[in-house]
């Protein structure tokens, strides 16, 4: 019976695609990725993290399950844009994502799943260029190529509306847009009284490009509702809104916001300097706020800011030198967070597997790091080629905590394990995590590559914050990845 729903699906859609065409012209583009992946030690212990088990929030500490190291992942997406003119387009984005025995992977008696993950319209005001985006579509808030993407919310998609427009042509554009995160009860509240389930984000950018520089100064507002389920709607690296967002306090009696809504805002520049080419200058500042008006313990607010540099200058290498370093919390959690609050991010150089960023072969391929809380610095060695058609990439890094270790510790005394606060996501300041990564490409044809993201880790951790089991498991072997596979582009 599924797999005559999915024929039925299928059919309806390549008929509906016929129609279309009658009135537009379809183009359709996709991808598909298939590979192998080893991953040892992905959280530095062999162990489930803990997780958030309901909006409540109750939850499960760490090393209740051990890992399966070896999976064999495939993806195959398809877009199709749907195009009246120059001017009006639809796009609608589907695939099918899971592991090869699992759901709709499973041989005999598969569970069909095909999500859609764009279906947007956008189209030019008449007689302009500005243009109107609405639907599900890509959303990112500005930032570096360099470093992925934005570290407050990128790398992802939301439903909003989007309006882009250039104010002076090739000098000056402007960006505005508004996205709804989550909405908990959608419809209806689960009783007669009603209730603030949202998060819903505003943001503004003015894009300026001189010569051999651009930069982009940002702003952002995010309306929060005390009943949203951040304990159980994913942000980015297995971690939910509720770690990246909220203050530690809010965990602690009485839990949970006093206020009903809670503004956020950020603001911020990204910038890009090529006046010396072939030697270039990426950066970004950020400064977060939010709660700030709610209990004492409620509020969280810090910094963030990076630098890197690369050389471009050599044909068969291309050397890279970044850092980065943000607030972390204070030895109390009951006056709020010291770290910078964010959405969902997608932010690492050098393609790192410490971080949730540029990998190819991107499921379960990070360890997951927090990006706030810390500091660090690293070099890579991107574009490497000697052979025709085959590249490299390596990579080291070196992450410091930030965090006091006794905010840390005292909320883990109170609560026990607990995913707020994780060993090796969070780093106090007398903790540190070294990695090296390499990484291949070879381009079999133009639209097929063989890949090979291979990557190590160790982390010293305090026994005092974290408990003995956990720590003596981390120092039991490194975390060692192996990724080898294949992605087409058609």
């Amino acid at each position: 019976m599924r797999r005559l729903s999915l024929l039925v699906l299928v059919a309806a859609l390549t008929l509906a695609t016929t129609a279309a065409r009658a009135a537009t012209e379809v183009r359709m583009v996709g991808d598909a990725l298939v590979y192998g992946n080893y991953f040892a030690k992905q959280n530095f212990t062999g162990w489930s993290g803990p997780s958030w088990n309901n909006n409540v929030p109750t939850w499960t500490g760490a090393g209740q399950q051990t890992e399966d190291r070896f999976q064999i992942w495939e993806r195959f997406r398809v877009r199709a844009d749907f195009v009246a003119n120059e001017a009006v387009k639809f796009r609608l984005g589907t695939r099918v994502l899971d592991t090869w025995g699992h759901g709709t992977l499973t041989a005999a008696n598969p569970t069909v799943s095909i999500s859609v993950y764009q279906a947007y319209l956008q189209f030019k005001l008449p007689g302009s260029d500005v243009e109107v985006t609405a639907g599900l579509q890509d959303l990112s808030l500005p930032a570096n190529e360099f470093f992925c993407d934005s570290v407050v919310f990128g790398g992802d998609r939301a439903a909003g509306l989007v309006v882009r427009a250039p104010l002076i042509n090739d000098t000056l554009g402007i960006s505005a847009g508004y996205a709804r995160l989550i909405d908990t009860n959608k419809t209806y509240d689960t009783t007669t009284t009603q209730v603030s389930d949202e998060l819903d984000l505003y943001f503004l950018a003015l894009p300026v490009t001189g010569q051999g520089f651009t930069t982009t100064p940002w702003a952002a507002v995010s309306v929060a509702g005390r009943d949203a389920a951040y304990f159980t709607n994913y942000s980015y690296a297995n971690t939910t809104f509720a770690e990246n967002l909220l203050s530690a306090g809010t965990l602690l009696s009485p839990t949970k916001w006093k206020n009903s809504q809670n503004p956020y805002f950020w603001a911020g520049d990204t910038f890009q300097i090529t006046a010396l080419d072939p030697i270039k200058f990426y950066g970004d500042v950020v400064y977060g706020a939010g709660a700030v008006n709610d209990r004492k313990k409620s509020k969280r607010e810090g910094w963030f800011v990076d630098l890197g540099a690369e050389y471009t200058g050599f044909t068969m290498v291309t050397p890279q030198a970044f850092g980065w370093w943000s607030t972390g919390e204070d030895s109390s959690t009951r006056n709020g967070s010291e770290r910078l609050p964010i959405l969902e991010s997608s932010w690492g150089p050098g393609n790192s597997f410490l971080f949730d960023t540029t990998q190819d072969l991107y499921m379960n391929s990070n360890m997951g790091m927090s990006i706030v809380g810390n500091w660090g610095l690293g070099a890579s060695l991107d574009k490497i080629s000697f052979v025709e058609k085959l590249t490299h990439r390596l990579t080291f890094m070196y992450v410091h905590g930030n965090n006091s270790s006794k905010a840390i510790r005292n909320l883990n005394t109170l609560l026990g394990s607990n995913p707020y606060f994780q060993m090796g996501h969070d780093l106090t300041s007398d903790e540190h995590v070294m990695s090296v990564n390499f990484d291949n490409k070879y381009q079999i044809y133009e639209s097929l590559a063989l890949l090979l993201e291979t990557g190590w880790a160790h982390g010293e951790f305090q026994k005092s914050v974290w408990g003995r089991r956990l720590v003596n498991a981390s120092r039991d072997g490194d975390s060692l990845k192996v990724a080898f596979g294949l992605k087409y582009r058609f």
